[in-house]
């Protein structure tokens, strides 16, 4: 009787520590990703196309060819969730990701990266707010060592990317906007896909994105977009971000799924040092060894606030499930009020 107990709590910590591994693992995949997309919309900033919103307008587009073609071939009729719901959804990342798009015309990629990390902090307290998640000491721990880890890039990077852009004081407040409107589409993500299908959720926010990032364009930015001197190269950056932006969204709901927003946007702090490793190969650029330890820490950092929540979220309540078609439901992020609004 003993030694089946002991299997059965063997095979159970394994799984456990394989659920933290491969969250951890997917969220730096995802990581790589958001690099992919700042380094193309950096590119095509500097190729003089003035137009983020333009940008986003095909992600959201094909976002919305994908999922919505699974929905129609599944004949899904009623929404889960009201649709206003979505559009506020689509609102706040579609202000996000034209306030983020249009910092790198005015300041450093350096800042944007280090002033997208507050994210995180939006995060934790509008999650504290609205979905009742309630922190350990141990998981602000993991958080800080995580900005810890990531202060170390910058103090290397302070050298080859700092400063510079013409404007680096608005660069800086346009991040800081897109930080908070970042916040509140992850939250609210998280919340809807907790309690609805990934297809649904991916469908109605591309479809709404689409409808704002039209009006958004007609009335902003029609005469940047006349200015623009198209070229293979351009075309190809547009590509580059439109398969990129499909792949991010498409995979971020399911860490939120699993893990909530604040350990995804915690995984994304190590975004800069994948851009370093593109940098490496596109422009052939030396690497500094603080880059090194700086990923080491940031993985510190995540393997103790992942663990520490993982402990707190082992045995969730039946009711707090909600079964999905495509994915199983790990765990809950500490969600005391699962009737709460976004």
């Amino acid at each position: 009787m003993t030694t089946d107990t002991n299997r059965r709590s063997w095979w159970r910590r394994r799984s456990e520590i394989w659920t933290v591994v491969s969250v951890l693992l997917l969220g730096q995949f995802v990581s790589f990703i958001l690099a992919l997309l700042n380094f193309t919309s950096s590119l095509s900033a500097n190729q003089g196309a003035n137009s983020p919103v333009t940008l986003g307008l095909f992600g959201y587009l094909a976002l919305t060819l994908v999922n919505g073609s699974i929905l129609l071939y599944q004949r899904h009729e009623l929404l889960v969730i009201p649709w206003y719901w979505y559009a506020l959804l689509a609102f706040f990342d579609v202000q996000g990701n034209y306030l983020f798009n249009s910092a790198y015309y005015f300041t450093s990629i350096t800042s944007v990266a280090l002033l997208d990390c507050w994210t995180v902090a939006w995060v934790i307290l509008l999650t504290w707010i609205f979905l009742g998640t309630r922190y350990s000491l141990w998981q602000f721990l993991g958080a800080a060592i995580c900005c810890v880890g990531l202060a170390l890039v910058f103090l290397s990077d302070a050298g080859v990317g700092g400063g510079g852009g013409s404007n680096p004081l608005l660069g800086d407040t346009l991040v800081i906007g897109a930080t908070i409107f970042y916040a509140l589409s992850n939250v609210g993500q998280e919340y809807c896909i907790k309690k609805n299908s990934l297809t649904e959720l991916l469908s109605m926010l591309g479809l709404f994105g689409i409808l704002f990032s039209a009006i958004e364009i007609a009335a902003f930015e029609r005469k940047n977009l006349e200015e623009v001197t198209w070229s293979a190269e351009l075309i190809l950056t547009f590509v580059g971000y439109t398969v990129s932006f499909l792949m991010f969204y498409s995979l971020t709901p399911i860490i939120l799924q699993t893990s909530g927003a604040t350990l995804f946007n915690l995984s994304l702090l190590t975004a800069d040092m994948w851009a370093v490793i593109i940098r490496i190969f596109v422009y052939h650029q030396k690497v500094d060894w603080l880059y090194y330890v700086s990923f080491s820490v940031v993985g510190v950092g995540l393997c103790i606030y992942s663990k520490t929540e993982k402990d707190r979220n082992l045995s969730p309540k039946p009711e707090n499930r909600i079964p999905s078609t495509q994915y199983q439901l790990v765990h809950e992020e500490g969600v005391e009020n699962p009737d709460a609004t976004p």
